[in-house]
């Protein structure tokens, strides 16, 4: 019997998960497949350790695996392929790291809009397509924090013009409704929808071929600007997400706000983020505050 895509098609029949959670569950199933001989009385300790001391896995990699086995196996009791768990017995005890997200600074986020402060009359039609697809998504990034992989889902009937708002398609398919607050990214959007208007794919960003840019075509439209920037950060597109919100809490908007436009889902992933603005306080009071000379 295929346990692994009858798993698979349950999950996707009952819990609403996207496809990149589906794929992540498949992935590490397959390693334990690959792995462990009797699926049906698999030696869990031995897996975990396996993954711990010969592939060097981190503790985060291993507790999701550790999810996604206890979530098989508990498919597997259900339809009474089992009786019980390999898992009620067992306990995992792990390092709790927390780290703080990684931002860029104001000053670094202004030499990226820079960037596109720059004479187009005399750009080529291709490349002036390009520029303005371009000016729009990094832009959109910015102002906004939505995720890459959001970004890349836009589709021009999710864009509402008299409001100012795009209609964003989350994680676990939650949508949610995005207000672009700021004039410049607004008319970047404006242009770009505009150009695209004519064009037979849905979606707002696609590549030189008309077809929806992917995640992996974002990234390197974003590694293009921080070079022509001259930021060194080895930064990554999500910098940016961790940013907006950094700068929102910093400048007062409450948490729940805050957790309500990046689309989380428990409002203790938003709290890291204050934790990020109190580190940051700390370093310009120990560093500017002249009562310490007193």
């Amino acid at each position: 019997m295929n346990y692994l895509s009858k798993f698979i098609n349950y999950l996707q029949a009952t819990k609403n998960l996207s496809d990149k959670t589906l794929m992540a569950y498949s992935s590490d199933l397959n390693q334990f497949f690959e792995y462990e001989q009797n699926i049906l009385h698999p030696d869990i300790c031995t897996f975990i350790s396996y993954l711990s001391t010969k592939l060097k896995l981190k503790d985060t990699s291993i507790r999701r695996k550790i999810i996604t086995l206890k979530n098989f196996y508990n498919y597997l009791i259900d339809i009474e392929i089992i009786e019980t768990s390999p898992f009620k017995k067992l306990k995992f005890k792990f390092k709790q790291e927390r780290k703080l997200p990684k931002t860029l600074t104001v000053s670094e986020i202004s030499k990226i809009l820079k960037c596109f402060e720059m004479e187009i009359s005399n750009l080529s039609p291709f490349a002036l397509k390009e520029y303005i697809r371009n000016a729009a998504l990094i832009d959109l990034l910015i102002s906004t924090g939505i995720r890459i992989g959001e970004a890349a889902a836009i589709t021009l009937n999710d864009i509402i013009a008299p409001e100012h708002t795009i209609l964003i398609n989350g994680k676990g398919r939650k949508q949610r409704l995005i207000y672009i607050s700021s004039h410049v990214t607004w008319e970047r959007l404006k242009t770009l929808i505009k150009e695209r208007k004519n064009s037979t794919c849905p979606n707002l960003f696609v590549n030189r071929y008309e077809q929806p840019l992917s995640i992996h075509g974002i990234e390197d439209i974003y590694k293009k600007y921080i070079k022509k920037a001259q930021i060194t950060t080895k930064s990554t597109p999500h910098y940016l997400r961790h940013t907006f919100a950094t700068n929102l809490l910093a400048n007062g908007a409450d948490l729940r706000s805050v957790q309500e436009i990046l689309g989380h889902a428990s409002v203790a992933t938003t709290q890291i983020y204050t934790e990020v603005t109190t580190a940051r306080k700390k370093q310009v009071l120990k560093k500017f505050n002249y009562r310490n000379k007193l």
